[in-house]
């Protein structure tokens, strides 16, 4: 462990670990810390995550008494799906750039989905994600070239 402030839920959960003989190395303490100094390092760190606790419920309690609203204020159902419009509406645009290559692809008489996958990694073009073109990503971008022309 890096810290036990960090792994540990409270101090018995690091005393059961010790009670099973589990090895127990915490890079702050060294190697060879002793029980006595893994249990009063758990003790503190239990005892600092209660303190943030009450700390952090003191300041929004003080906060709502002044009148600020916590929390989000969106409708999260209304957030959510304007996050999905503003996917669509990317995908849909780098869509619109890609498609004239796996035009030229196809011209050169590749025509299958793993086929043009390939061609496109050889070619080097990343996906709008930056990774490697598969058929998934392919059959995505040609279905929104047919569902853009439907629209039209």
């Amino acid at each position: 462990m890096a810290k036990l402030d960090r792994r540990s839920s409270d101090v018995a959960f690091i005393a059961g670990l010790m009670v099973q003989r589990v090895p127990i190395i915490v890079a702050e303490l060294g190697a060879d810390a002793d029980p006595f100094m893994l249990h009063l390092y758990a003790a503190l760190a239990e005892k600092e995550r209660r303190l943030i606790s009450e700390r952090t419920k003191a300041a929004l309690a003080s906060r709502k008494i002044t009148g600020i609203k916590l929390g989000n204020p969106t409708n999260t159902a209304e957030a959510t799906a304007r996050g999905r419009k503003i996917s669509i509406r990317e995908a849909d645009r780098f869509s619109q750039t890609v498609l004239p290559i796996i035009a030229s692809i196809r011209q050169s008489g590749i025509t299958s989905l793993r086929g043009l996958a390939i061609a496109l990694n050889n070619r080097g073009v990343r996906t709008a994600r930056n990774g490697q073109w598969q058929v998934s990503n392919v059959r995505n971008s040609l279905g929104r070239q047919a569902s853009a022309n439907l629209l039209l």
